[in-house]
């Protein structure tokens, strides 16, 4: 599909930063004039810049194009793991929803069926998503943006939550070790983070088997029986043996068991 094979191009030169034509036909699999017909598509949006022989990503894509590449990557995913988080949301609730692009489809849950609910969140997508849902308050951390995860960190943000408590978080992560704990490529994402933990009555994590076996800079949290964890039915049963040993509740979810929204679809 057209969507499809747009997407891919999208995040491959995101991940390259430039590209051929030919280097692109080739990874995404159409013939050279459907690509360069692509490439006209995308620059009239502004997602990205044509040069002699190849494409780049534009400079003003900004925040938006590094989000949106990472929210298509592994979407079915993404959109099966935040329906499972949606159904652990209880009305009249306070709930904190982290930055990533996974916790970002239980905010899309949430718009397609609101319910009372205060919403705290320091994810720029997440505040949008929610801005004009009825019945859902929300309420946008302050502090510094980090532009790759389109989300607000520092000292104001830290401060904000210690007058603050949830009844549930929902954490994403860049990363989980082979040591069972999560990972952050920022510190003061890790510092955040652990200060969302401090606040909230109960934590879920929800990262997709993709991240798992991978490593940043910056731990954030154990695996053990103070959080738990829901992920797609990928996850190794290396993996699921490790955990339950550790305590920690895992939820595993099928891929495609949630269908695409109109929207998304579109």
């Amino acid at each position: 599909m057209k969507i499809d094979r747009v997407s891919a191009i999208r995040h491959y030169l995101f991940s390259r930063t430039s590209a051929s034509v030919h280097e692109i036909a080739e990874v995404v699999g159409a013939s050279l004039p459907t690509v360069r017909r692509d490439l006209l598509a995308l620059e009239a949006e502004g997602s990205i810049e044509r040069t002699h022989g190849g494409a780049r990503i534009a400079d003003t894509a900004g925040v938006e194009a590094a989000f949106e590449v990472r929210e298509q990557t592994h979407i079915a995913a993404k959109r099966a793991i935040g329906f499972a988080a949606y159904g652990l949301i209880e009305p009249e609730t306070a709930v904190f929803l982290d930055a990533g692009t996974t916790v970002l489809q239980v905010a899309r849950q949430l718009r397609l069926a609101p319910m009372p609910l205060s919403v705290f969140t320091n994810c720029l997508p997440v505040a949008q998503m929610l801005a004009d849902v009825r019945d859902i308050e929300v309420t946008l951390l302050g502090g510094r943006m980090r532009s790759r995860n389109a989300s607000i960190l520092g000292s104001f943000a830290e401060a904000m939550l210690d007058r603050l408590w949830f009844d549930r978080l929902f954490l994403g992560a860049s990363a989980i070790g082979d040591d069972g704990w999560t990972y952050t490529p920022d510190e003061d994402e890790a510092h955040l983070n652990g200060k969302m933990l401090s606040r909230a009555a109960t934590t879920s994590v929800l990262a997709d088997a993709s991240k798992f076996g991978s490593r940043a800079t910056y731990r954030v949290v154990e695996f053990d029986s103070r959080v738990d964890l829901i992920t797609d039915e990928r996850l190794e049963p290396e993996w699921q043996t490790r955990l339950a040993k550790k305590g920690c509740a895992v939820t595993l979810v099928p891929v495609d068991s949630v269908a695409p929204t109109d929207e998304e679809a579109a």
